[in-house]
C-alpha cells in the first residue's frame, strides 16, 4: 500500500480488518500530509476492531486541521453516540479556527446534550478556537461555565474570553 490518499481512505472503509488496520496505519505515518483522510479517519473511530481504532486516533492526534469542506460532515460526526467520533470531530472543527464557523451550531449542540462529558468539554475548546465568530455560543457556554464539571466551567469560561474581538 503505498502513499494514494484516495487508496488509503477507501481502505479505511473496507470489509478486510487487516486491510482497515494497515490504512489507519500508513496514514498515522503520514502526519499532517494525511489531511484529505481526516474524515475516513473519524469514522474508523468507530468500527468494532479495537487497533483499528487506536491507529486512526493516532493518525488523528498528528494530522492537523482537517480539509474545511469537511466541516458538515464532521458536524453530523457530532451528534452521534460514538465518543471517539464526536470527540475527534470536535476537536478537527477546533483546529479550524476561525474558518470553522459554520460548525458554531453543530458545537453549541453538543456542548449542550452529547451524552458524553468529554464530547462537551471538546465541543467548548472547539469553541474557543473559533474565537469571535462562535458569539452565538455565549449562552451554552455561560451556562456551562456555571455547571458542576470543573474542567468544562474551565474550557467554557475560557471559550467565553474568546469571544471578544
Amino acid at each position: 500500500m503505498g502513499d494514494d490518499l484516495p487508496a488509503l481512505i477507501a481502505s479505511l472503509d473496507s470489509d478486510d480488518p487487516a486491510q482497515r488496520l494497515a490504512a489507519a496505519e500508513r496514514l498515522a505515518q503520514l502526519g499532517r500530509d494525511a489531511r484529505p483522510a481526516a474524515l475516513a479517519l473519524v469514522r474508523a473511530c468507530q468500527v468494532e476492531d479495537e487497533s483499528t481504532r487506536e491507529m486512526a486516533v493516532a493518525a488523528l492526534e498528528d494530522l492537523g486541521p482537517p480539509l474545511p469542506e469537511q466541516i458538515a460532515d464532521l458536524v453530523a460526526h457530532l451528534k452521534g453516540p460514538a465518543l471517539d467520533a464526536a470527540y475527534w470531530s470536535a476537536t478537527l472543527l477546533g483546529r479550524l479556527q476561525a474558518q470553522a464557523e459554520p460548525a458554531v451550531g453543530g458545537l453549541i449542540g453538543a456542548l449542550a446534550t452529547h451524552p458524553e462529558l468529554a464530547v462537551r468539554q471538546r465541543a467548548a475548546w472547539a469553541l474557543g478556537q473559533i474565537g469571535p465568530g462562535a458569539g452565538t455560543a455565549r449562552e451554552a457556554l455561560q451556562s456551562a461555565a456555571a455547571g458542576t464539571d470543573r474542567r468544562l466551567a474551565r474550557l467554557a469560561a475560557e471559550a467565553l474570553r474568546s469571544l471578544l474581538p
